[in-house]
């Protein structure tokens, strides 16, 4: 269903677009070369004033756009040529060295910046100017992430691309949202479509995930109405949630909200790739968590129910070498007496590598408790310096959340499977504590957890 709503998602903003653009660019059409650089020098010209300015972005915004993969690249590769003039760079640096005073010194710093900037940014900034002119940046970024590798020119575009995007993507001039299954059409559609943890599968599954006891709550920007930035799905509940299954059920009853003593924030979802290392998602969920303090008095938790995706991609190699400390000689040896075995880590490997493992009661009996604390130890122990290896326990660790609960059998999709043996964890967000959590992670790289988890990651030593 996704890839579907996609494809015509895509191909109705194109021809829109399109059609606005062409109509635009028409007024310009054949007044210069038609090659891509004297487009852009066309553009930098600025002559005839606004419109013609306006105009000659939108052509080129065309241009881009219905170019293949090899002419995009072409395309961006042209746009980072525009740089800083390394002559009028040289000289402004030779004025700050010579400067005599502070205040020489400082008009002649004020030249070097000036001169620093490179003209691609002035090209970038035209584009806002157009209808969709600021879509079109994030998603000319998003394209631009996926080839530019090692190339410096391109790095040094996405960088400036990058700041512009940063600024005017502030979290000042973003607005939250509320999404109901009373929301526009395009806007339900576009929800399916980026949804990125748990896919939705049907309308049925939608309107289910957009009930009287969920919320899901987005963050727009004025100039892209309609296009979510991020989102986040939440469910009203009894208790901390354990299964992502039990959660999306759609035959489950419906609890009155008014019941609910729990908020379980259970996917959140980046919208636009263009916007990829511009975070918003800690102040959606700080947001979000007000919100919901204000509508529901009776809620006294707010958690997430979260996937450990980086799980099996750090200890199966583990495994597979038989590491040295990895599993107790107990542990080894029940493992390997429920799957025979030449050691316990071939056994772990052989029993979680075999389809719905998790249902034989015997192979869960042995399986839980050593995947469980395995778990503890990746989330608080394993380390990219100061930073959790996993990308989401750093992600909630630096919004100020604490790891709560593991939690098996809690994705058993083939996914789940694949990426965490089933295993999910619930990770705590505190309203009194999340800054000082916060401070401890960011400051120190201290991850605040449960005493039960706090237990476990101490392992069996």
């Amino acid at each position: 269903m996704s890839e579907a709503v996609s494809t015509g998602l895509l191909d109705r903003a194109i021809r829109r677009i399109t059609g606005v653009w062409r109509d635009m660019a028409s007024s310009v059409s054949g007044e210069v070369d038609e090659t891509l650089e004297a487009q852009m020098q066309a553009c930098l010209a600025g002559r005839g004033g606004e419109v013609s300015a306006r105009n000659r972005a939108a052509k080129l915004a065309q241009t881009y756009l219905t170019q293949d993969e090899a002419g995009r690249k072409e395309f961006l590769r042209t746009l980072a040529g525009f740089d800083s003039d390394p002559d009028a760079v040289a000289d402004a640096y030779a004025k700050v060295q010579a400067a005599s005073d502070a205040a020489e010194r400082a008009d002649a710093k004020a030249a070097l910046r000036r001169a620093l900037e490179p003209p691609r940014l002035k090209l970038l900034t035209q584009f806002t100017s157009i209808p969709d002119g600021r879509k079109f940046l994030v998603d000319l970024r998003g394209s631009l992430l996926k080839v530019r590798g090692s190339d410096k020119l391109l790095t040094a575009l996405d960088s400036d691309l990058r700041g512009l995007l940063a600024a005017w993507f502030d979290i000042g001039f973003l607005e939250m949202q509320r999404i109901d299954w009373n929301s526009p059409a395009a806007l339900l559609e576009k929800l399916v479509d980026y949804e990125a943890v748990h896919a939705i599968r049907s309308w049925r599954d939608l309107k289910n995930r957009l009930d009287s006891d969920r919320r899901c709550y987005a963050f727009f920007h004025p100039r892209m109405p309609g296009e979510p930035l991020i989102f986040v799905e939440v469910a009203l509940v009894k208790g901390l949630a354990g299964s992502v299954q039990d959660l999306l059920d759609e035959k489950a009853p419906v609890l009155d909200p008014s019941q609910a003593d729990t908020a379980i924030f259970y996917s959140i979802s980046n919208c636009q790739s263009g916007l990829a290392g511009i975070s918003f998602g800690n102040f959606l969920i700080k947001r979000v968590v007000e919100e919901l303090s204000g509508e529901f008095r009776n809620l006294k938790t707010f958690a997430t129910l979260s996937p450990i995706p980086g799980f099996r991609r750090w200890l199966d190699p583990l495994l597979a070498k038989d590491e040295p400390g990895l599993l107790s000689d107990e542990e080894s040896a029940s493992l390997a007496s429920a799957l025979p075995a030449e050691t316990g880590s071939a056994a772990l490997a052989g029993i979680i590598g075999k389809r719905h493992w998790w249902r034989n009661v015997a192979l869960r009996k042995t399986t839980e408790p050593v995947l469980v604390r395995l778990a503890a130890r990746y989330l608080m122990i394993e380390a990219n310096g100061k930073r959790a290896r996993d990308p989401v326990a750093h992600f909630h660790l630096s919004n100020g959340a604490r790891v709560e609960r593991l939690n098996m059998a809690g994705d058993t999709s083939d996914k789940g499977g694949k990426e965490s043996a089933t295993l999910m964890v619930n990770y705590l967000y505190d309203p009194a504590k999340i800054e000082d959590w916060h401070e401890d992670y960011a400051g120190e790289g201290k991850r605040n957890a449960s005493t039960a988890v706090r237990k476990l990651a101490r392992g069996w030593s």
